[in-house]
């Protein structure tokens, strides 16, 4: 009998003319945790969605050979009937329904004669709740969960169909440190169980920490496998292989300039949110210089989003208190326009949802925010400004489309955040405020984003950004914030700062 619980052999797929995968060999043992890794577009998410039956088979050739037989999956109904799960990056759960009815969504516990058993539902699902290590009411309503309960919810409906391959597509990337490690120590308890796990992630640290094995794919071909137990898996080799050639340094060095004068300052600034009934900032006192990199760093929760959407012109109607000063000048924006008059820009943390029109093509969204300076006195949009413009963009932020009619949705994280990040350029702003700006994108990705950020520095810019990863803040911040609860719990120049007293100062 085989070792291995999957073999997908000589994987090829096509989406109108483009190669998205070119035979790709991929196996899995039973009973560990497989990493799946690789830079955006490099494929990944392609080769899973052909394994779950998300595209068919016939729309792909090659052979999938899951638990001892070859698999002709029809459809997602098909490949769970056969005992495999997939858990996306966007979760698939009712958020009105409660807990035990989003376990058991289409799988429902039925007495004799089709009628559904809401009792034993409750005890099944306070079963699956256990296994997970989830200690929730199952009459809890899913949208008053947090994303890692909700994340454990989507495992716990996985288990609850007798799943033996469980398939994680970026499962830590919207979670903080505490549910990001709950959620590693759950898939090892899981693979003690006998479930193998595969995971897809960006996250090096967490690869290096979990997988038993890794396999990186780039441009749609199967680069290479690593094996922990050979000692095959560290940063360097799979930085080297996943973008072909080796990142010495993965915040690339800028020279240290002189910085000017302030060019944000914000004092005693407070920010109320009704809605909670508290304040979200808390008598923040902080300031910018021209040609600095600002970082703030802070737990989930800790205000810092709060703060900088209450510095770019309140869009969520906070009741403000204290001053905020742009080159020594007081400023009162009363929306988020004036704020983008006034020379700030701000990239949100969520591009998908807030940031980027998805349906609309790359033109569209980087002349979005600032459609006057290519428009007619009638307000007629000039179509080939509005071309050149975005091609200015596309070209000096690398992104990689066949050209600027592409689809947003279409494209790669990395590509999709350096869409937006043109889209808040073309403002041409003073202050570039950077929520999460590397936030489920590669580590080739995240290099050209440092790259194009010392960029702007050297022209002169400012940066404000906020990042959960502590190594993004200590690798491209000239000084640092820590927040905790909506205050300023410390200023750290960087010489002087490192992860363990950012973290004592987070948890203030």
């Amino acid at each position: 009998m085989s070792e291995y619980i999957l073999e997908m052999r000589q994987i090829s797929k096509t989406f109108t003319g483009v190669k998205a995968l070119t035979d790709v060999n991929f196996k899995v043992r039973k009973g560990e945790i497989h990493c799946l890794i690789g830079e955006n577009g490099a494929g990944k998410s392609t080769l899973m969605k052909v394994l779950s039956g998300v595209y068919p088979y016939g729309t792909y050739s090659g052979d999938i050979v899951f638990d001892g037989k070859v698999q002709t999956f029809g459809n997602i109904s098909d490949s769970v009937n056969a005992g495999i799960a997939i858990i996306y990056q966007e979760l698939a759960l009712f958020p009105d329904l409660t807990v035990y009815e989003n376990i058991f969504a289409g799988n429902e516990v039925k007495r004799r004669g089709g009628i559904v058993d809401w009792n034993e539902t409750i005890v099944q699902a306070n079963r699956m709740l256990q296994k997970v290590k989830l200690d929730v009411n199952p009459e809890t309503l899913i949208k008053d969960l947090g994303v890692g309960k909700q994340q454990l919810v989507e495992i716990a409906k996985a288990l609850s169909k007798n799943v033996k391959l469980l398939i994680l597509d970026e499962p830590t990337a919207a979670l903080n440190e505490n549910d990001s490690e709950n959620l590693l120590q759950l898939l090892r308890e899981l693979k003690r169980q006998g479930i193998t796990s595969i995971m897809i992630s960006h996250k090096l640290k967490e690869v290096i920490s979990i997988a038993d094995q890794a396999t990186v794919l780039r441009d749609g071909r199967t680069i290479c496998t690593l094996d922990a137990a050979k000692g095959e898996i560290s940063e360097s080799v799979i930085i080297k292989n996943m973008v072909g050639r080796e990142i010495d340094d993965i915040y690339p060095k800028r020279p240290r300039q002189a910085f000017g004068g302030n060019v944000l300052e914000v004092r005693n600034w407070s920010a109320y949110d009704a809605q909670l009934g508290r304040k979200v900032a808390d008598n923040v006192n902080l300031h910018v210089k021209k040609g600095e990199i600002v970082g703030i760093a802070g737990l989930m929760g800790s205000g810092r989003t709060e703060l900088a959407l209450s510095i770019f012109g309140n869009p969520r109607s906070y009741k403000l208190q204290g001053e905020l000063l742009l080159e020594g000048v007081p400023a009162a924006f009363k929306h988020t326009s004036d704020a983008i008059r006034a020379g700030i820009a701000y990239v949100t943390e969520d591009r998908k949802g807030d940031g980027l029109f998805l349906i609309q093509d790359i033109k569209s969204n980087v002349t979005a925010a600032n459609l006057r300076d290519i428009s007619s006195k009638r307000g007629v949009i000039n179509d080939n400004e509005e071309v050149a413009v975005a091609n200015r963009y596309k070209e000096s932020l690398y992104v990689k489309a066949p050209s600027v009619a592409q689809i947003v949705g279409n494209l790669s994280g990395g590509n999709q955040q350096k869409v937006s990040l043109g889209k808040w350029l073309f403002v041409g702003p003073k202050l570039l405020i950077l929520d999460e700006p590397t936030r489920g994108i590669d580590v080739g990705a995240k290099y050209e984003i440092y790259t194009i950020m010392n960029e702007l520095i050297g022209q002169g810019m400012s940066i404000l950004m906020i990042s959960s990863e502590l190594g993004e803040v200590l690798g491209m911040s000239d000084r640092i914030y820590v927040m905790a609860e909506g205050r300023i719990t410390g200023e750290l120049p960087i010489e002087e700062a490192d992860q363990e007293k950012i973290m004592q100062l987070a948890t203030q």
